[in-house]
């Protein structure tokens, strides 16, 4: 009989202990997804890489075998580089990877780093007690974004709501369908407009460079311009949040980088692979039988490249469930693998190094303002994280 998937969590910081057992005894097993569907759950850092990589499955949501752990979401993704497998994907990829390059980015800190001041700012001029996901978390990779690609912030209410009902557990199909509906209606409208009067921001510049190769696709762009809002917003915005709070529950290590801001971007690749917060996004369908760890994915069946278990596999990471920022955590999936591996992956680096290294440097004596035990993470929501941060300083 298989078991449910998501599995249940017992530590706030850990992925479900099962995760552990089944690398050692199951590295391949099958579950039950919402929705009652069937999928092979793979685990162990070598099998999801040689999954993630094998030319045989597909990314393509719409598949009936495909292992929606969020069901509604995949419809509304039609026309999405992520649901596309190649060569169809690497035609899109390639129009789009040239913003997202280090250098590209790294043009943007300036940029980020006065959206960070400015709501750190806000912060201190208010009460001493604050909720720092309200304050920070979720502004911040928002107001990025927005701006990225040129999505008027005003509506930064209605997308924090959208985005929020549709990676929540809690959300019906229904409900889920019709918040992705509600953004891509939107977004629709906003690429009509970035076709009639384009601007200088990322989506402009995507319509007029589509346009020039002859690829124009108003679904597409639309398509690209959630994925875009949504992987650059909810994740991040989980992230500053969780990696806040195990740097104060790590006062040793939180005072390192107070003293060396140098060590923060390899302390960043270090909470990066101890939360791999998405840990269902690299869900996958098998085009032809494949053969991983000896046991045999038919053609037509789903699995989940569980890649917070890959994380955690002390094959690759020594001690892997004690958080270290002097780690090479070089080698993490939390960004995914292959060729679906995420495009924003160094803006998304980049605005945790600077929320982080402003965050402690400006607010030193920053500390929960409620018990640890009294947190309410995110065990509703397929992207990890917290409701709530209650802080002080």
């Amino acid at each position: 009989m298989s078991e449910d998937f998501p599995m249940p969590r017992t530590c706030p910081f850990d992925p479900p202990p099962r995760y552990t057992e089944l690398r050692e005894r199951a590295p391949v097993t099958r579950v039950s997804v919402p929705g009652g569907r069937s999928a092979w759950l793979v685990t162990g850092h070598a099998n999801v890489r040689a999954t993630l990589t094998d030319p045989h499955v597909s990314s393509d949501r719409t598949h009936p075998a495909f292992p929606l752990v969020m069901p509604g979401f995949g419809q509304n993704l039609k026309g999405s580089i992520l649901t596309m497998d190649p060569p169809e994907h690497n035609r899109h990829r390639r129009m789009v990877t040239p913003e997202f390059t280090v250098r590209r980015v790294q043009g943007l800190r300036p940029r980020i780093q006065e959206i960070v001041d400015q709501r750190i700012d806000e912060l201190m001029a208010g009460p001493r007690s604050a909720d720092l996901v309200e304050a920070l978390s979720l502004p911040v990779p928002s107001l990025v974004i927005c701006e990225l690609l040129g999505v008027p912030y005003s509506e930064r209410d209605f997308f924090h709501a959208r985005t929020a009902e549709i990676v929540s557990k809690s959300t019906t199909a229904e409900r889920r369908t019709a918040a992705m509906g509600e953004v891509r209606e939107f977004l629709h409208e906003l690429v009509t407009h970035k076709v009639g009067d384009p601007g200088e921001d990322l989506l402009s510049r995507l319509v007029v460079k589509y346009q020039e190769a002859g690829l124009f696709d108003h679904q597409v762009m639309s398509a690209m311009a959630l994925t875009l809002l949504i992987a650059g917003h909810e994740t991040t915005a989980n992230m500053i949040s969780l990696g806040t709070v195990a740097l104060l529950e790590n006062p040793d290590q939180l005072a390192e980088l107070k003293k060396d801001p140098s060590l923060m971007p390899g302390a960043v690749e270090e909470l990066l692979r101890y939360f791999t917060i998405a840990d269902a996004a690299t869900s996958r369908v098998a085009t032809q039988d494949i053969e991983v760890d000896g046991m045999l994915i038919r053609a037509g069946e789903g699995f989940i490249a569980a890649g917070a278990s890959a994380n955690r596999d002390p094959r690759v990471f020594e001690d892997p469930d004690t958080l270290d920022i002097h780690r090479s955590a070089r080698g993490h999936l939390a960004f995914g693998y292959g060729v679906h591996q995420c495009l924003g992956q160094n803006l998304a680096r980049l605005e945790l190094e600077v929320v982080y290294t402003k965050l402690f440097r400006r607010l030193p004596g920053l500390r929960l303002a409620v018990p640890f035990d009294e947190l309410p993470f995110k065990h509703d929501a397929n992207v990890y994280g917290l409701h709530s941060l209650p802080v002080t300083w």
